[in-house]
């Protein structure tokens, strides 16, 4: 196998200097590889500094063939889909020669298949035959990425970099990806939190500050070596934490031989039955003995905590949060919602007609449908956010609602402040007390929300919806795991699993939906009067 790329301890930092990670040596041919990594841990910057975007803080990065990145967002204000597919300035080329106006060197310049070009890329991911000329800002974001994804297939680069490829897809725009990774002949690096995308790498490449890791396999093989690793410094972190009470003991053992030989030194004093010199030879030698006990159970002891805070420091960086959201207290046929000939109109354009809802105990609902065909409009209306035009609604209370920015959550106030703006009844105690529960101890509760990871705002929002002084009974989540990394995804379904209220959502996430549950699946276009495609 050719190689395209070689990485050669490669360590990133950010642009204030703080460390990404260090010490990466790969090299790329014509593969599949997944980059998983927390948020934050350099997925997106190594993918810029592979494109030549950005400096890598040492180590060496060669390029044998020409690389294409497909960023997670595209600046689209004052943009026309050409500039998205990176032809701007071609196509205002043929378009100058078609309006007789060329320039000096258009007709030498020009690319006369362009048209046709782009015709069969926009086909081949997707979308149907649009001018070039259309604006960006009146497209959705699925549209958007499969724009950047058509402007990389004309480029026809030798790697293709791709960065959370899925976030903005429907699944139409899930398959495609899957099949355009299955297909492609060239290189392919991925930083994704895709499961099923990851399913289909070659090899997986895992980023963290204290060492980078290469894994032979998909994510399920990734998953098991992972997990054998957490079960590894499980055991190793329970033998650190004997060794430590074995260390102990033996102190104490020592400690406690000494008072007995210092009481019979004394008593054997006391009484005169040895001679003064013979005393004072054994009170030396016990207290060379005694120092050289003492120094040998500080070096064990000082050992010993090192092996177990090393072990723990190893088993907490691999082992996920686990959180628990409060008891809902909803009992097996009792309902938590129900909507009754529901309709939602804006203007004259009709989004939502005639819906039929009812949730019942801990059901686990998902709404599916394209992109664009009410899925986020009908979750609106469930939550009490969307006003319907026509309908009944009854909610039994406790219905909460959580996006996938977590929009809920003031960017400039501490997370105590936030969770107090939304529970006005808590005390500050109070309110850091539940946060506690959410891992945001001590100093953590005083941080801005604007400064948190996907994965902390995920947290601290979920923090937010539990709060209130009734229990959630129904928790509605759009897009939840859209931009959070893999560990961050596992702590939701672990806190969806636990939770015994229902759950309402819409997710292209099809091992989320999987894993958390869902028993039951509504397809949009039942309501839907007006076809919405995200290929239109």
């Amino acid at each position: 196998m050719s190689v395209l790329i070689t990485l050669d301890s490669l360590s990133l930092t950010t642009p204030d200097a703080g460390k990404l990670f260090s010490g990466l040596t790969v090299s790329i041919g014509r593969e599949r590889i997944g980059l998983v990594g927390r948020n934050g841990s350099g997925k997106s910057t190594l993918l810029r500094a592979i494109n030549g975007e950005v400096t890598p803080a040492s180590g060496r990065m060669t390029r044998h063939g020409r690389c294409g990145l497909l960023h997670q967002s595209m600046t689209v204000s004052g943009r026309r889909w050409a500039d998205g597919l990176g032809v701007g300035e071609a196509w205002d080329r043929l378009q100058r020669i078609e309006r007789g106006e060329p320039l000096e060197d258009d007709i030498e310049t020009a690319d006369w298949l362009l048209e046709t070009r782009i015709e069969a890329a926009l086909k081949a991911v997707g979308l149907n035959s649009s001018s070039p000329d259309r604006p960006l800002e009146a497209s959705s974001g699925g549209q958007r990425t499969r724009i950047a994804l058509a402007g990389l297939l004309l480029q026809q680069p030798d790697v293709l970099l791709l960065d959370e490829p899925t976030n903005n897809l429907d699944q139409a725009g899930r398959a495609l990806m899957l099949d355009l990774v299955s297909n492609w002949t060239g290189g392919l690096l991925i930083a994704s939190h895709d499961r099923e995308l990851l399913e289909r790498m070659d090899r997986i490449v895992e980023l963290a500050p204290g060492g980078c890791e290469v894994f032979t396999g998909g994510w399920s093989a990734f998953a098991t070596e992972r997990d054998a690793r957490r079960a590894r410094h499980a055991r190793e972190a329970e033998r650190a934490d004997r060794d430590m009470a074995q260390a102990r003991r033996e102190a104490q053992q020592r400690s406690e031989r000494k008072a007995r030989t210092d009481k019979q030194g004394r008593a054997a004093r006391r009484d005169g039955s040895q001679s003064k010199l013979i005393l004072n030879a054994m009170r030396e030698k016990a207290q060379g003995t005694d120092s050289r006990g003492q120094a040998a159970s500080a070096r064990q002891l000082d050992e010993a905590q090192t092996r177990l805070d090393d072990a723990k420091a190893q088993l907490e960086r691999l082992t996920p949060l686990h959180i628990d959201l409060p008891a809902s207290g909803v009992g097996a046929g009792q309902r938590v919602l129900g909507l009754h000939r529901v309709s939602v109109r804006r203007g004259e354009r009709c989004i939502l007609t005639g819906v039929e809802l009812v949730i019942q105990g801990a059901e686990r609902i998902r709404v599916t449908g394209p992109n664009g065909s009410g899925k986020s409009t009908l979750l609106g209306v469930a939550a009490g956010r969307v006003e319907p035009t026509m309908g009944e609604i009854v909610r039994a209370g406790g219905v909460v609602t959580l996006d996938q920015h977590a929009e809920l959550l003031n960017a400039e106030l501490s997370l105590v402040d936030n969770i107090q703006r939304q529970n006005p009844h808590l005390s500050e105690n109070a309110a850091r007390a539940h946060l506690a529960r959410f891992a945001f101890r001590n100093r953590a509760a005083d941080k801005q929300a604007g400064v948190l990871s996907g994965g902390e705002r995920l947290r601290a929002g979920l923090a937010v919806i539990s709060a209130g002084r009734d229990a959630p009974k129904l928790i509605i989540l759009d897009e939840p795991t859209n931009h959070l990394d893999l560990e961050s995804i596992e702590i939701l379904e672990a806190a969806l699993l636990g939770f015994d209220g229902a759950v309402l959502l819409t997710s292209h996430d099809e091992a989320f939906c999987e894993r958390v549950g869902i028993t039951r699946q509504i397809d949009i276009a039942a309501y839907a009067p007006q076809e919405a495609s995200e290929g239109t």
